[in-house]
């Protein structure tokens, strides 16, 4: 459990990096900070939970077209990720569109291994 936490915790700052870094992401609610942290917590279980299994499926389709599959499947789960925070805990994390999701999702794995090393998280 203390594992999960962990990796919630620099997920949740990897997030807040993102959204003060990209103008096509808003926090939604007050304060920020627990729109970061559910957005990042809904991320944490869809990237444990079901995110490998559509990355290996959709792999046949994601080589035809030269890893375009994989940037929607990211998109696809960051919009949900956000649907379920805003949804549940009326706060959250706003993407602007399929652009700035791949923007985030670059920035946002920088941060993390950087975050995740700080820390001590493997």
């Amino acid at each position: 459990m203390t594992r999960f936490l962990a990796r919630w915790l620099v997920m949740t700052i990897a997030v807040a990096v993102t959204v003060l870094i990209l103008p096509g992401m808003h926090t939604v609610g007050d304060p920020p900070i627990f729109g970061f942290a559910a957005f990042a917590l809904f991320m944490a279980l869809i990237n444990a939970s079901i995110k490998p299994i559509v990355h290996v499926l959709a792999l046949p389709l994601s080589i035809v077209s030269f890893g375009l599959a994989a940037l929607i499947i990211n998109w696809i789960f960051m919009r949900f990720a956000s649907w379920l925070a805003i949804g549940i805990f009326g706060v959250g994390v706003d993407v602007g569109g399929f652009w700035w999701s791949v923007l985030a999702s670059i920035i946002m794995s920088i941060v993390s291994g950087i975050a995740a090393a700080v820390v001590g998280n493997d």
